[in-house]
C-alpha cells in the first residue's frame, strides 16, 4: 500500500473515525483503524461491534492495499504533523509515515482478524443536516444516562410520511421535536430507538454536508440497525431494544396558566439563584401578575432570590424545579422568549419557544416537559 494525502485531510478523517474507537476494547484489533487505499481514494474505518464509522477522502494512491494500525496513536500523530503532504506506505509488518522531516513507523495489527463492518441499510430518506443536528441536540439532553435502564438512554425516532419526530426522556423530563424530512417512499412509517450519545455525535459531525441520508433497516435482514451518510462520512449503529414510554400521553392537551419570559434573562437569573442551592435542592418559581420571583435555599442555609418581569396569565402559583434540568430546557428552547404552560404546581410544566413576549398558542415543533419537585409543607 502506498498513497499521498494532504495533512489536514488526513487529520480530519482520522480524528472523525477514531472518535468511535472503544477505550477498553474487548479484543486488541478493535483498537485499530482500518486503512484502505484503492481507486476511490483513502478509506478509514472503525468498528466496536456496536458503532461503525467510515470516511472516504481524496488521495493519490500509487499502490492499493490495506492495513490495520492503532487508531488513537495514528490520531495523535496526524494532529501533530506539520502542514505538508503526508506519504504513507507499508513495509512488512510496519506502516511508514513521512511528512516533511517527520518520520514514523507504526506496527500493524492482524488485518485478517478485523471484523467485517455492517452494510449500510437501504436509504429511508434524507434530512437537512443543520436542522437534523439542531433537533437532535434539543432532544438528546433529556435522554437518561443510567445504563441499567438502557431504553431510556436512547432517542426514539419516529417516521410518519414527511415528518420525523424525535423524543427522549429520563423520567424527570421529556423532550420532543418534530421536523420535516424527505422520505424515499410516500406514507412511510418506521420507528427506531437510537443510542442518544451516538446519535448526537453523529448528527453534529455531519453538519458539513448539505443533507444526511438516513437508512433504517426493515425486515429480518439487518434488523436493528440504522445508518447515517453525508459528505463522504458514514456511521451505523445498533438500535436499542425495549419498550419506550408512551410519551404522548404525558403531554397535556390544555393548561390552566401560561407565562412568557425573556429566555436569556431567565437563564442568567436561574444560574445566579441556584448558586446557593445544595445538591438536589430545587429552585422555586412564584408567578403572579406581571412578575416572576425565583428563590433558592431555606432555613439556616444560604438563600437567594431574584425578581423578574413576566407576562403571566392565570392564578398565582408556586412551582419548583431541579435547576439543572430547567437550564437544560431553557437552552434547548433556542428562542428569545420561553413559554411555560402549567396545569397545577404538582404536575409537569411544558416549555416551548416563542418569538414574542405576548402569550400565544405554543408551537408543537419542540416541547420540553419538566417534572416539578414537590415542596415540603
Amino acid at each position: 500500500m502506498r498513497f499521498r494525502v494532504e495533512r489536514d485531510v488526513l487529520a480530519e478523517a482520522v480524528g472523525w473515525t477514531a472518535r468511535s474507537l472503544p477505550v477498553r476494547p474487548p479484543v486488541p484489533v478493535l483498537a485499530g483503524l482500518l486503512v484502505e487505499a484503492d481507486e476511490r481514494g483513502l478509506t478509514l474505518s472503525g468498528f466496536d461491534y456496536e458503532v461503525s464509522t467510515r470516511v472516504t477522502v481524496a488521495a493519490d494512491v500509487t499502490e492499493p492495499g490495506r492495513a490495520l494500525v492503532s487508531g488513537r496513536l495514528l490520531n495523535d500523530i496526524a494532529r501533530s504533523l506539520p502542514a505538508k503532504p503526508v506519504e504513507v506506505e507499508t513495509e512488512g509488518a510496519r506502516v511508514q509515515l513521512r511528512c516533511g522531516s517527520a518520520r514514523f513507523a507504526l506496527l500493524t495489527l492482524p488485518v485478517d482478524d478485523y471484523p467485517t463492518l455492517p452494510q449500510m441499510p437501504s436509504v429511508t430518506g434524507t434530512v437537512a443536516s443543520g436542522a437534523f443536528a439542531d433537533a437532535v441536540g434539543q432532544v438528546a439532553v433529556a435522554a437518561g444516562r443510567d445504563d441499567t435502564l438502557p431504553v431510556l438512554t436512547g432517542v426514539r425516532v419516529e417516521i410518519d410520511g414527511d415528518t420525523m419526530t424525535l423524543a427522549a426522556t429520563d423520567r424527570y423530563r421529556l423532550a420532543v421535536r418534530e421536523l420535516a424530512w424527505s422520505a424515499e417512499q410516500p406514507g412511510l412509517e418506521a420507528v427506531a430507538l437510537v443510542p442518544a450519545k451516538t446519535l448526537a455525535d453523529t448528527a453534529k459531525s455531519l453538519v458539513g454536508s448539505e443533507t444526511v441520508a438516513v437508512a433504517l433497516a426493515a425486515g429480518s435482514s439487518g434488523e436493528g440497525l440504522i445508518g447515517f451518510d453525508g459528505g463522504g462520512r458514514r456511521t451505523t449503529t445498533r438500535l436499542l431494544e425495549g419498550e419506550f414510554p408512551k410519551y404522548r400521553a404525558l403531554l397535556p392537551s390544555e393548561s390552566a396558566s401560561l407565562a412568557t419570559i425573556d429566555t436569556p434573562t431567565l437563564v442568567e437569573a436561574v444560574k445566579r439563584v441556584s448558586l446557593v442551592a445544595e445538591r438536589n435542592t430545587p429552585v422555586r418559581l412564584t408567578f403572579s401578575a406581571g412578575e416572576l420571583q425565583l428563590d433558592a435555599g431555606t432555613g439556616d442555609e444560604a438563600q437567594a432570590s431574584e425578581l423578574l418581569s413576566a407576562n403571566f396569565d392565570g392564578e398565582p402559583l408556586t412551582i419548583a424545579f431541579n435547576p439543572h434540568f430547567l437550564l437544560d430546557g431553557l437552552a434547548a428552547v433556542e428562542s428569545p422568549y420561553v413559554q411555560m404552560a402549567f396545569t397545577t404546581p404538582t404536575k409537569p410544566a411544558v416549555l416551548t419557544g416563542s418569538t414574542s413576549d405576548v402569550p400565544a398558542p405554543a408551537s408543537t415543533a419542540f416541547r420540553y416537559l419538566l417534572m416539578p419537585v414537590r415542596l415540603s409543607g
